[in-house]
C-alpha cells in the first residue's frame, strides 16, 4: 500500500501528550487461536511515540456504517465525541501497542478474539487492507511524559506479581520484555485457549504460568492461582497486619495505580482484567496477604456485561 506524502494531523497541539492519527489497516495476521494482529499504517506516525511497557492507546472505530468524518480529530476530541449523537459517534476502545515502527509510520496492536463479539472484536476478524481508523498514541513532540503507562516498579523492588485475563496478556508480554534481569516473580495469564501463551516473551527470573480457562468463568483459575504465587513469593514481604480494604463501589471505576510506594518496597503486583476479578485479587493481597496497598497497581480493563464507556 502506498501511503500520501506526511501531513500535520489537524488541529492538535503538536507538543501535547498525544495525538490522533488517521490510518489504514496495511497487514492483520492470526497470531494464536485467540489473537489477531493488526498493523496499521499512516503518513503521520512518525510522531507516534513508543515507551513500551503497559501503555495505553485508544483505537477508534467507525460506526456501523463505515463512516469517521464524524470524529473530532483535535486536541479537545473527547468532549467533542461524546456529544456526537449515538448514530455517528465512533467507537473508542482502549489497547496496549505491540510494536512501533515510527521510520516506516506503522504500529502494531494485537486484538482479542472472543465471544460474545464486541465492535472490535468484529473488526479484528473482519477487516480488510485499506480499512481506516484513528488511532490515539503518546506524542513524540511531547516535553515530559504522555501518561498511560501504569505499571510502575519501586525503584528497591525485586520481586513481582503480575497477573491478568487475556485483554492483559499484551500489556504483561511487553513488560516481561522490559523487566530488569535481576527481577524475579511470577507472571499468571488466564486464557479462553492455551497457544495464547505462546506470546509472551520469557525472562530469567520470572516464572510465567499460562492458565487455560477451557471454557470457565473469567478469574475461575485466576484468582486461586494469584493467591498461590503471591503465598510463595510474599513470606519476606508481609506488613505487620493485613490492611482493610475500602475499594470502589460495585459498578464503579476500578484502577488504581499508587503514585509513590515506599521506597524501601521489595514487592510490586500489577492485577489486570475484568473489574470484579481484579477487586477480588486486590483484596486478596492487600486485606488477607497483607501486602502494602502502595505496592499495588490494579486495573479494571473491562467489567462483565458491560463494554467500554457505557
Amino acid at each position: 500500500m502506498t501511503l500520501a506524502a506526511p501531513v500535520r494531523p489537524g488541529p492538535q497541539d503538536p507538543s501535547g501528550p498525544f495525538l490522533l492519527h488517521r490510518v489504514r489497516v496495511a497487514r492483520r495476521r492470526r497470531i494464536s487461536d485467540g489473537f489477531m494482529r493488526i498493523t496499521f499504517a499512516g503518513p503521520t506516525l512518525d510522531r507516534f511515540a513508543d515507551p513500551g511497557l503497559d501503555q495505553r492507546i485508544k483505537l477508534i472505530l467507525p460506526t456501523g456504517e463505515g463512516s469517521l468524518d464524524a470524529m473530532p480529530m483535535c486536541t479537545d476530541w473527547y468532549a467533542r465525541w461524546r456529544d456526537l449523537p449515538d448514530e455517528t459517534r465512533p467507537v473508542v476502545r482502549t489497547y496496549t501497542t505491540r510494536a512501533v515502527r515510527p521510520e516506516r509510520r506503522e504500529v502494531d496492536v494485537d486484538l482479542v478474539l472472543h465471544e460474545p463479539c464486541g465492535p472490535a472484536g468484529r473488526f479484528a476478524a473482519g477487516c480488510r487492507e485499506g480499512d481506516e481508523v484513528v488511532l490515539l498514541g503518546p506524542n513524540t513532540g511531547c516535553c515530559g511524559e504522555s501518561g498511560g503507562i501504569d505499571f510502575r516498579l519501586p525503584p528497591a523492588a525485586r520481586t513481582v506479581l503480575i497477573a491478568g485475563d487475556e485483554t492483559a496478556l499484551p500489556a504483561i508480554g511487553r513488560i516481561l520484555a522490559q523487566l530488569p534481569h535481576d527481577v524475579t516473580g511470577a507472571a499468571l495469564v488466564e486464557v479462553p485457549n492455551a497457544s495464547d501463551g505462546a506470546l509472551l516473551p520469557q525472562h530469567p527470573g520470572v516464572r510465567t504460568e499460562v492458565l487455560d480457562r477451557a471454557g470457565a468463568a473469567s478469574g475461575t483459575l485466576l484468582h486461586p492461582a494469584v493467591r498461590r504465587a503471591a503465598e510463595r513469593l510474599l513470606t519476606p514481604h508481609r506488613a505487620p497486619e493485613p490492611e482493610d480494604v475500602d475499594l470502589d463501589a460495585e459498578g464503579g471505576m476500578l484502577w488504581e495505580v499508587p503514585a509513590e510506594a515506599r521506597p524501601d518496597a521489595a514487592f510490586y503486583a500489577w492485577l489486570a482484567g475484568e473489574a470484579g476479578m481484579i477487586k477480588a485479587m486486590r483484596r486478596t493481597l492487600v486485606a488477607d496477604l497483607g501486602v502494602d496497598r502502595r505496592s499495588v497497581a490494579f486495573m479494571g480493563y473491562w467489567r462483565a456485561g458491560r463494554s467500554e464507556g457505557s
